[in-house]
């Protein structure tokens, strides 16, 4: 895969100072996959040998079928499902053991995943590089309005080779941003649960209308399909 394609940069991305900049930095990175696979890389034989090798898995096949034609997500389709073909139901007698194995490698595999994962390894260095040698950008790191769960530990996984007199000083940084977004979830998610007691009938429902989905996007860092009004019981 051509490197332009998932460059990004980095005070790009966390100047929006909205949600959590790494889950804006791995939205980019999907989209920019998504799209490049569903249009100029489509016939390029070394993308459709990896597309066929990974597959894909649920959440990136929404991301294809959303971006591409659909003769593009079916052109792909056809060359994926050719080579499953041959994986999962080979002639000849084949241990069970390796079938098995060959379900399990579809159902796990992914080509936007492992892409996603290998560029943000790169914008994590990057990012790592930027905060110890510009104090511009640390000062609009600590201004982000928060940092998810999922992106908190990879973070701190990152840092540790910042060098060790910085790193206690973004370590504090970025927890803070996790732990201050935790804290406020708690409280908007107890205020939720309240407001369905009769003594809050009339009540201000404050910032809790949402605090489920955001509780969800937190600890998942996606922002979950389903949509329920505040007052809504369950189905």
């Amino acid at each position: 895969m051509r490197e332009d394609i998932c460059s990004i940069p980095i005070n790009d991305i966390f100047q929006p100072k909205e949600g959590c900049p790494f889950c804006r930095m791995r939205d980019m990175l999907e989209d920019r996959i998504a799209t490049y696979i569903t249009g100029a890389a489509m016939m390029e034989p070394d993308v459709r040998e990896e597309t066929n090798r990974l597959g894909f898995c649920e959440t990136h096949f929404n991301h294809i079928l959303a971006r591409g034609s659909r003769l593009s997500v079916a052109l792909i389709l056809e060359s994926l499902i050719a080579e499953t073909s041959k994986e999962v139901f080979p002639e000849g007698k084949v241990p069970a053991k390796k079938i098995v194995e060959a379900v399990k490698r579809r159902q796990h595999d992914c080509f936007i995943c492992e892409n996603v994962e290998k560029n943000m390894r790169h914008l994590f260095d990057s990012m790592v590089k930027l905060w110890e040698s510009e104090e511009e950008f640390r000062q609009i790191y600590a201004e982000q309005e928060f940092i998810c769960l999922t992106h908190y530990g990879m973070a701190i996984e990152y840092a540790q080779k910042m060098h060790r007199k910085n790193f206690p000083i973004f370590a504090a940084q970025t927890a803070k941003l996790a732990k201050n977004q935790l804290a406020g979830l708690g409280d908007d998610v107890t205020h939720f649960c309240r407001m369905f007691d009769y003594r809050s009938k009339g009540a201000d429902w404050g910032n809790s209308k949402d605090a489920i989905e955001r509780s969800i996007e937190y600890f998942t860092s996606r922002k979950p399909e389903i949509q329920q009004k505040a007052d809504e019981k369950n189905r």
